[in-house]
């Protein structure tokens, strides 16, 4: 069997690298979804080297048709891509045919008239208070070294605490020390929120500090690895797999559950929508509404309540 052809030609790699410039500087998007969508596209355009029997153009693009889109979709089913995963990848391919379409003029809504997979949506599962306690309490003894226990502790009630991805906390240096009211953290597409800071939160990470071994310095890892480099989000997910193994929990309890356990106990006690919708960060309501499993009729309830003709 011969080699398939390259994937891209040079006028096809620099329209990809436009394009992509383009989502990063108009569409706010982060650095981890400006590297799916290169992935995505690379799938696609490297599919359409072996389909077409040429290295891709965007001349080539032109001819696309329904039939192509088919056999692309067919193709990473074949080598076991999910159903979600191919929405994704179709999604950012669809986002960079009308990108092209309009740059060169071509007509491609019969290529674009593609329908997606369905997939059903799996809704996060945020652990109860209860839980959430049981699992900080087991993680502040989990390790045999101290500070390492109260390491990962402060890690993880910041994420319950205040909310933050795992990558935001880890992201902490330690000019970010002392935390004040509030923490400024920029999160995905380079937006920054403030993030109040519990007591509980400040005296966790205060108290690993006292424990670590390392210096803190302004442009140094607040949160350290055994090493001294910044922290893995592996070592994290390795406690918690520990504290969930002892404790019995289900393997969605994991250190993205407690953001999620943040936003729904926020909204058990009476939070709104949209101010958990900022302090996590989302850029739509639509995502908060998800993320906390709120239904429509509870969202139609807030609004009726917030709003001074609802009542």
């Amino acid at each position: 069997m011969s080699a398939p052809p390259l994937a891209l030609s040079a006028a096809m790699s620099d329209a990809l690298a436009r394009w992509l410039e383009t989502e990063a500087a108009t569409r706010d998007r982060s650095d981890h979804t400006i590297t799916a969508y290169q992935g995505d596209l690379l799938a696609f355009l490297s599919f359409l080297g072996g389909y077409l029997g040429e290295a891709a153009t965007p001349k080539s693009l032109a001819s696309l048709r329904q039939p192509e889109m088919r056999a692309f979709a067919a193709s990473e089913r074949a080598r076991g891509l999910s159903a979600r995963s191919l929405a994704r990848r179709q999604s950012a391919v669809r986002s960079f045919l009308r990108w092209i379409s309009d740059r060169e003029g071509y007509d491609l809504s019969a290529a674009l008239a593609a329908r997606s997979p369905k997939y059903t949506r799996s809704l996060p599962r945020p652990l109860s208070p209860e839980q959430a306690r049981q699992t900080l309490d087991m993680v502040a003894t989990d390790h045999e070294t101290p500070w390492v226990a109260a390491r990962d502790l402060a890690v993880l009630t910041l994420l319950w605490g205040c909310g933050l991805r795992i990558s935001e906390a880890l992201g902490l240096n330690g000019r970010d020390w002392p935390f004040r009211d509030a923490l400024t953290i920029r999160g995905k597409g380079g937006r920054e929120r403030q993030v109040p800071v519990l007591p509980a939160a400040h005296q966790a990470v205060a108290d690993y500090l006292a424990q670590s071994p390392w210096r803190l310095a302004p442009d140094q890892p607040l949160f350290r690895g055994v090493r001294g480099g910044r922290l893995a989000a592996g070592s994290i997910e390795g406690s918690m797999q520990r504290a969930r193994a002892v404790l019995g929990l289900p393997p969605t309890a994991t250190p993205h559950a407690l953001r999620h356990s943040f936003a729904t106990h926020l909204l058990a006690a009476g939070g709104d929508l949209r101010t958990i919708q900022e302090l996590l960060g989302h850029a739509s309501l639509s995502t908060t509404q998800v993320y906390t499993g709120v239904d429509d009729a509870h969202l139609m309830a807030v609004y009726r309540n917030a709003h001074p003709r609802g009542n």
